[in-house]
């Protein structure tokens, strides 16, 4: 069974506040004598489901164009952290990824699926974000519109995994996706220049109890 976790796209779908939002519309319409129906968005990249950038956070770093493949590709762990709105230190976290896990992706609950942006949510501290990145971690996800608190002004969270070779994938659906072990298959799209990029996230059961590359 495959499973998509990715957040639909659509005028409803809650954006960063002040960020740009989703919207669309019609450059030729076939209703109107045209030859073909064709039409136009705008968006943040950081609406719906996305994978963040270094440049997101940081002046002169990579691009979306420089998004990994193979980070976004393979065996991921599912943890679920539900709960208020809290900083999840390591001792709360590490203990619950088996030797190997190299993927992680956190259900905190507080995502936008449901139609409306969260206050805040759960999130690792700067100091757990740090000690995954040194078991190997390359991918931490989540449900909630950022790695990082709502409040953050420093977004360390961030900028510790990119400063440790890690990489975030953001505003995930995990309604109803049990803690476990899962093929993760999760490109962003093939754009050039920007801080994220737009991706379609989808999950496959692993029959190995293991969430490593």
């Amino acid at each position: 069974m495959v499973r998509d976790i990715s957040i639909l796209v659509r005028q409803s779908t809650p954006e960063w506040p002040g960020d740009t939002p989703f919207s669309c519309g019609w450059t030729a319409r076939l209703s109107e004598g045209q030859s073909v129906n064709l039409s136009a968005i705008s968006m943040s990249p950081h609406v719906g489901t996305h994978a963040d950038a270094p440049l997101h956070v940081r002046d002169g770093q990579p691009a979306s164009d420089a998004l990994p493949i193979d980070v976004f590709l393979g065996a991921t762990l599912v943890v679920g952290v539900e709960g208020p709105p809290r900083d999840l230190n390591a001792h709360e976290i590490l203990p619950r990824l088996p030797a190997g896990t190299t993927r992680v992706l956190l259900r905190t609950g507080a995502s936008i699926v449901g139609g409306s942006f969260p206050a805040d949510w759960p999130a690792l501290t700067v100091q757990a974000a740090h000690a995954l990145v040194a078991t190997g971690v390359v991918l931490l996800g989540v449900d909630a519109p950022s790695v990082d608190r709502r409040e953050s002004r420093t977004l360390g969270v961030h900028h510790a995994l990119f400063g440790g070779g890690a990489w975030v994938l953001e505003n995930l659906d995990l309604t109803g996706v049990p803690d476990g072990a899962y093929e993760l298959i999760a490109p962003p799209l093939r754009v050039a220049g920007l801080d994220a990029a737009p991706v379609r996230a989808l999950l496959r059961p692993l029959s190995a109890r293991t969430a490593g590359p």
